[in-house]
C-alpha cells in the first residue's frame, strides 16, 4: 500500500494533469523554474562544464567519494528538461551509488530531432573513455525519454564496437514511440501524470523525418542482444508500463541480464519527488546497491 505522503502528492499531481497543457516554451520554462527552487542536499557539489562540445553539469553528493561516473540522461519527452531539472536527483543517486553523476544537456526537438540527442550522449561517453575512464567504473541510466536514450546509445556503442559500460539503469523508460503498449490505454485514467496525446504530438517532433518505430527510435523493437546488465524501474500505475515490462522480457529472452521492478501504484518516474515520498528514497537506494554492484 502506498505512504500518506504518495496519496498527498498523487492527488497534486491529478490536479496539475487536469490544467490546459502550455504551449512548448511555456512548458520548458515552467519546468526549469520550479526545478531551480528546488532544495537539494546541503553541501552538493554542481559544477557547469562541457565535454566534447555538449553542455553538462557534474554533480557530486558531499556524502559520495566520487567513484567512478554515473552518465544521467535526462527525461522530458525529448522536447524538454534538463540539467537542472535533474539536479536533485542526480544529487541522490550520486550519494547511494558513491559515484560522480554527469549530466549532459543534449539538443532537444523540436529544434533539434533525431539523431541530435544520440550525437550529444555518444560525444561525451566518448569523451570519457578518452580521458581514461575505465568502462568497468562507468555506469549509464535515465528516466523516461532519457531511457529510452540510454537503450539506443546502448545500441550504437553495441553495433559500433566500442566498449559498453558496467550497467545501464532505466527509470520508466519510454523505449516505444508508437505508443503501442496496451497499457497506454488501460493505464491512461490512473496515471496521474502520463497525457498520451502529448506523447504521440513528441515522438513526432524527436523522429522528424524518421519513422518512429526505427529501432534507434524505439528500442523495444531492436535486437537487444549483448546488453550490459540492466535495471528497471517502472510504476504499477502509469501508462508508460507496458514499455518496461516488454522491453525487459524480450531483452532478457536473448540472455540480457535484466532487473525489472514493478512499484506497487506508482506513478512515472516517482524517484523525482525525493526525500519527499518515503517509496522514492527507497528505490534510489536500490539503484546504488546496482550500480556498486556491478563497478569493477
Amino acid at each position: 500500500m502506498a505512504t500518506e505522503d504518495a496519496e498527498r502528492i498523487r492527488a497534486e499531481l491529478f490536479a496539475e494533469k487536469a490544467k490546459p497543457e502550455l504551449e512548448l516554451e511555456a512548458g520548458r520554462r515552467e519546468w526549469l523554474e520550479k526545478a531551480a527552487s528546488d532544495p537539494i542536499p546541503e553541501g552538493t557539489h554542481v559544477e557547469i562544464s562541457e565535454v566534447d562540445g555538449v553542455p553538462v553539469e557534474w554533480v557530486r553528493h558531499p556524502d559520495s567519494p566520487g567513484e567512478g561516473v554515473f552518465l544521467l540522461l535526462h527525461g522530458g519527452a525529448y522536447v524538454s528538461g534538463g540539467c537542472v531539472t535533474h539536479r536533485n536527483l542526480a544529487a541522490r543517486i550520486s550519494e547511494v551509488s558513491g559515484t560522480q553523476v554527469l549530466v549532459p544537456d543534449y539538443r532537444l526537438s523540436p529544434e533539434n530531432p533525431f539523431p541530435a540527442a544520440l550525437q550529444d550522449v555518444s560525444a561525451v561517453y566518448g569523451a570519457l573513455l578518452r580521458e581514461g575512464l575505465r568502462p568497468q567504473e562507468l555506469s549509464v541510466g535515465g528516466d523516461s525519454a532519457g531511457g529510452g536514450l540510454t537503450a539506443t546509445l546502448l545500441l550504437a556503442l553495441r553495433d559500433a564496437g566500442g566498449p559498453l559500460p558496467s550497467s545501464a539503469v532505466l527509470l520508466s523508460p519510454w523505449t516505444d514511440l508508437t505508443l503501442s503498449g496496451e497499457s497506454y490505454t488501460a493505464l491512461e485514467e490512473i496515471d496521474p501524470i502520463i497525457k498520451t496525446k502529448f506523447l504521440l504530438d513528441a515522438a513526432g517532433k524527436y523522429a522528424g523525418s524518421n519513422n518512429p518505430s526505427h529501432p534507434m527510435l524505439s528500442p523495444i523493437l531492436a535486437n537487444l542482444e549483448g546488453m550490459p546488465p540492466i535495471l528497471i524501474h517502472v510504476g504499477e500505475h502509469e501508462a508508460m508500463l507496458d514499455d518496461s515490462v516488454i522491453f525487459a522480457q524480450r531483452a532478457q529472452e536473448i540472455g540480457v541480464d535484466v532487473e525489472i521492478e514493478v512499484w506497487p501504484e506508482m506513478w512515472h518516474v516517482w524517484h523525482q519527488w525525493a526525500p519527499e515520498l518515503p517509496e522514492a528514497v527507497e528505490a534510489i537506494g536500490k539503484i546504488g546497491v546496482f550500480i556498486k554492484s556491478r563497478f569493477h
